[in-house]
This record gives structure tokens, sequence and C-alpha cells, in this order.
């Protein structure tokens, strides 16, 4: 049953994904991969927010973790778009962009994992 699980949030996930991707496609034309930041940062703070409500505070069933954190916001997030998207942009010789990308990258989505964390602590 949990393979199921995973599978079915994995699906969400994946869904969700390629629908921003998609959706803000535009974005990308100017050679920061601005949707794949996103997607993570709202990844990373929902993956917060998912831990306080199912380990913390058990408002959601263990059972649903395998739904939400491994399946949803495991295919949903994506940490090799992100390195492919920052050997592209060190191969395209950006090497500005690539640092920032990388940088902006792992400093906001650990705060956006934080922030997530600590609203939820405050609000439930």
């Amino acid at each position: 049953m949990a393979y199921l699980a995973v599978a079915f949030g994995g699906a969400l996930g994946a869904l969700s994904r390629y629908w921003m991707y998609n959706t803000w496609a535009k974005l990308e034309e100017n050679q920061f991969p601005y949707v794949t930041l996103v997607v993570n940062v709202v990844g990373s703070l929902l993956i917060g927010v998912a831990f306080v409500l199912l380990v913390e505070r058990h408002y959601i069933g263990l059972e649903w973790r395998n739904v939400i954190s491994v399946g949803f916001l495991g295919a949903f997030t994506t940490f090799s778009t992100f390195s492919l998207d920052a050997l592209g942009l060190l191969e395209q010789g950006q090497m500005s962009l690539a640092v920032i990308y990388i940088v902006s990258s792992v400093v906001i989505c650990l705060l956006a994992a934080w922030l997530g964390l600590s609203l939820t602590r405050l609000l439930v």
C-alpha cells in the first residue's frame, strides 16, 4: 500500500511541476532558471509545513507522509533539474548567473523550509 501512496503522490507532484514549467516557461527566456527555483522554494516551504503537521503535531495521519513528503514533494521538487540548470549556466560561460542561482537556491530553500516549520508551529 505504501508503494501506491508514493506513486499517487508522485504522479500529482510531477503533474504539478509540469504545469508550472508550462505555465511559466516564458520566464526561462532570460536564461536564469526561475521556474526551477520557484518550484524548489515552494517545495521547501511545503516540506516544513508537512513535517510539523505530520510528524510533530500529528494533525494529518502519518500514513499520509508517503503521499505528501515522499511522493508529491519528492516529485514536485527537483534537485536533478537544479543541478542540470546550474551546469548549463556554467557551460554557457554564465559564471555570475550560475553562482547566483546556486547560492540563492540553497539559501532561499533553507529559509523557506525554516519559514514553513516556524509558521506552522506558530499557527497550529
